[in-house]
């Protein structure tokens, strides 16, 4: 498992430095032009694989390098005219900047594009300190179109959708004609997060059905760059898909749209062609607690086609920080999804904002007694009881309107806006509760009592002899990698 950066107003997680290798230790060289990924939560890079195709078709030849599985090839990296630097979240942002300063010593005039949500939010700091070129949003089009024009040193500027030193532009959301996504020369299946389920581990493959989200979400990076807007993948690209990584040995399949839910019919026709043909096949999928309460027949339906388990971010049990996210439900809404998610079935793996400028000492404690009483340990991995908001350039936060009471400076090379907690103690209790998360205990119940502790001592309450014991419970149905923001 990664390990966790507790930099002061910072979450985030971290793969080990990557070292660079000779062009020995890679193999399918094709020099100039190389894609990188960085981290994609354990999932083999579906920013490689689509792209790879849109390069393919265009008869341009790409090496694709995943930083988190292998090295940067030394070579390649030397001989590279264009580099694409593939940023979904803030992980691979960070990860990203300092693979591209190391290409930008050994390779002093290649041209070194971001892409992806990350790249488009803090477009103003990657143009100004290392990046020729940011794409955002649909992304694959134009940055074909981009390689191409570098390729053959044509004018930069007759490529729409690019931001560049010279020119900022919007998120590129024109519809594309999606390929499928060519995998053949990304690393294999079993160097990924695998599915366990019942002690037994399996490869898992990962494929989007959607992209963008209907929904606004303060906190989202999706909202700043689709602006409420999706886009819905064929489903014979999305089988297409599948069916290569079930060749490649994948027996579960994770769907990691935003929101697999934001088109109900669409998720049950790829669901269901998916069960068609492989009805073994297991997987599992990301929806928001307000479909949960619209959609439980859908859910129940879910189930039966191969739906194993539910992300779903419940974030927190104050009604306040709810409001402030604007997530579209309440506290009280989340004890009805855990009755439909039961009634379907489908276990559920919440994830959590847990430190917020407006979560009190006592909002944090009476969700620990929440997550407690529901029987949601070994559902909720430590980390997510560490999880600081993060606020990164271009956030829809920035114009909510009591910003300015607790929001810090811009950090831009951290690629956040600084934030303190009105209350100390909350800092202090994020600092220790991440160390713990770090510690990497196997133990979900002692690591959660840890917690407990450490905000009831802040409290100067005890740890009272009424705190209900652990409920019975198997535990769910997970990635190895845990799910991450």
């Amino acid at each position: 498992m990664p390990k966790h950066d507790g930099s002061p107003g910072l979450t985030f997680v971290y793969i080990p430095p990557y070292q660079f290798s000779s062009s020995s230790v890679q193999t399918n060289m094709s020099g100039e032009v190389l894609l990188i990924a960085c981290y994609e939560l354990g999932h083999q890079p579906l920013s490689l694989a689509w792209p790879l195709a849109v390069l393919q078709a265009r008869g341009v030849a790409a090496t694709a390098v995943d930083l988190s599985v292998t090295q940067l090839p030394q070579d390649t990296a030397k001989s590279a005219a264009f580099v694409g630097i593939a940023v979904p979240m803030h992980t691979a942002l960070r990860l990203g900047v300092r693979a591209a300063q190391q290409i930008r010593y050994l390779n002093p005039h290649a041209h070194i594009c971001f892409y992806g949500l990350y790249a488009w939010l803090n477009a103003d700091y990657l143009l100004d300190e290392i990046a020729d070129s940011v794409i955002a949003g649909e992304v694959e089009t134009p940055l074909a179109e981009l390689a191409q024009t570098v390729l053959a040193g044509g004018d930069l500027t007759a490529v729409s959708g690019i931001s560049t030193p010279a020119q900022h532009t919007a998120p590129h959301l024109g519809r594309q004609t999606f390929p499928v996504p060519l995998r053949d020369s990304l690393p294999l299946l079993t160097q990924y997060a695998h599915y366990v389920a019942e002690g037994e581990a399996v490869a898992a493959g990962y494929v989007e059905s959607t992209r963008g989200c209907l929904h606004f979400c303060t906190h989202c990076p999706v909202v700043p760059v689709y602006n409420g807007r999706f886009f819905a993948i064929p489903v014979p690209i999305i089988l297409a898909d599948i069916r290569q990584q079930v060749a490649a040995g994948a027996r579960h399949i994770t769907f990691g749209d935003p929101d697999f839910l934001n088109g109900p019919s669409h998720a049950r026709r790829v669901a269901q062609a998916l069960h068609r043909e492989f009805p073994g096949l297991t997987f599992d999928f990301t929806t928001k607690v307000e479909h949960i309460l619209k959609h439980p027949k859908l859910l129940a339906e879910l189930h039966q086609l191969g739906a194993s388990f539910v992300v779903s971010a419940f974030e927190s049990t104050s009604n306040v920080v709810l409001q402030k996210l604007q997530k579209g439900h309440t506290a009280a809404d989340l004890d009805r999804a855990l009755r439909i998610l039961a009634q379907a079935k489908l276990p559920v793996h919440p994830t959590l904002v847990a430190f917020t400028p407006w979560t009190t000492l006592h909002d944090y404690i009476e969700h620990l007694t929440w997550i407690r009483e529901q029987g949601l340990i070994p559902h909720i991995p430590t980390i997510q009881l560490a999880i600081r908001l993060l606020v990164p350039p271009n956030s829809t936060l920035l114009a909510a309107s009591d910003t300015k009471s607790w929001l810090g400076e811009l950090d831009a090379a951290n690629f956040t806006y600084r934030w303190q907690h009105p209350d100390p103690r909350m800092d202090e209790l994020h600092e220790a509760v991440l160390s713990l998360a770090e510690a990497g205990h196997d133990d979900p119940f002692a690591l959660f009592a840890a917690v407990e502790r450490l905000a009831y001592n802040l409290a100067g309450r005890p740890i009272l002899d009424w705190l209900p014991p652990p409920l019975p419970t198997v535990s769910p149905p997970r990635l190895t990698e845990n799910w991450y923001c």
